[in-house]
């Protein structure tokens, strides 16, 4: 047993050190790449420490550590885009709107004014979906919050729960077309007011 402990000391203290020399070779490289691609360096910053972060506690090998770092670096800039949207903003936001729509939920919800006509819309927006959505059954309404809200990939939903990953996006397509429709009928309230 002692034998398995001092083996095991030098090899962390082994994989330490290799991780350390590889975040201090490709820090800049990455933090640069990675600014090119969002917002403000706060979020570069918080994306590249998520990248470390997930290097470092990783235990599988990794044969090509650079190439490896850059690919969860494009996947944690796209989780990053995903989590900063309104749940399915474009989706029951728009509801099919055209041109000569003179309502757009979207210009309500984004817009920095804060005047008391778009609070007051506002909350109806956030009231009216909690509504609809205490209205789906459970099922829908889970894999709905789930995945549009917490940002949990369908597959690791399926994982937890059991279910297929086609079941839930089925489920969550029809909480999306119930939402939908509950939407529009709150836009057609607010423009025949």
């Amino acid at each position: 047993m002692e034998d398995a402990m001092t083996i095991a000391i030098p090899m962390a203290a082994e994989r330490n050190k290799n991780i350390t020399n590889t975040i201090k070779a490709i820090s800049n490289r990455l933090f640069g790449f990675i600014k090119q691609r969002v917002s403000s360096n706060e979020d570069a910053e918080d994306i590249l420490q998520d990248v470390f972060y997930q290097f470092a506690g990783n235990t599988e090998p990794i044969e090509q550590a650079t190439a490896w770092l850059y690919k969860v670096a494009r996947n944690k800039i796209t989780d990053s885009y995903r989590k900063k949207k309104l749940p399915l903003a474009d989706d029951i936001l728009s509801n099919g709107e055209t041109e000569d729509d003179s309502f757009n939920w979207k210009e309500i919800m984004f817009s920095d004014a804060a005047t008391p006509e778009t609070e007051y819309l506002r909350n109806i927006f956030w009231e009216e979906l909690k509504a609809a959505l205490d209205e789906l059954p459970a099922e829908q309404r889970e894999v709905f919050i789930q995945n549009e809200v917490d940002g949990i990939a369908f597959k690791d939903i399926a994982a937890a729960g059991g279910e297929s990953v086609a079941t839930l996006i089925s489920r969550k397509r029809y909480a999306v077309l119930h939402l939908r429709n509950r939407l529009s009928v709150l836009k057609d309230e607010l423009l025949n007011y």
